[in-house]
């Protein structure tokens, strides 16, 4: 009965640690992108005394980086659909052997828990991401 317990909760942690990513992941301006790298190359050019030929390799180096994660885009999305998919298929799969376990009643109050549980932690992750952004100057 632990083993399956403590399996349920690792499977609904992964659930969330995947959830928690979706929304980190949105599309940013480019402009605003681009203005943020010029500034950390130009840190890194004064904090490492970089030539002007260094900061244009640099440069390429990211350029290189950020074409190649672009063609690998679809294959991450693909893995990571795959991923949610099976945990999908993992947790349905526990739900329904605690379903066995449990009476109709203690099943019923398990996932009246398990669904209070998750928003809760919906709660929190957004509460953290309003944190995380910047307050916006008022015009």
């Amino acid at each position: 009965m632990k083993k399956i317990v403590l399996s349920a909760a690792f499977a609904i942690m992964g659930t969330f640690a995947m959830a928690q990513q979706t929304p980190m992941m949105q599309h940013k301006d480019p402009a605003q992108m681009e203005q943020k790298r010029a500034e950390k190359l130009k840190m890194m050019k004064t904090e490492l005394n970089l030539t002007d030929a260094q900061v244009a390799k640099i440069k390429a180096l990211q350029d290189k980086k950020m074409e190649e994660m672009k063609q690998n885009a679809p294959q991450r999305q693909a893995e990571r659909k795959a991923k949610m998919e099976a945990m999908k298929a993992k947790r349905e799969q526990w739900k329904a052997e605690m379903k066995e376990i449990l009476t109709p009643a203690q099943y019923a109050k398990w996932e009246a828990k398990q669904k209070e549980k998750m928003q809760d932690k919906r709660q929190n992750m957004q509460h953290r991401q309003m944190k995380k952004m910047p307050a916006k100057a008022s015009s």
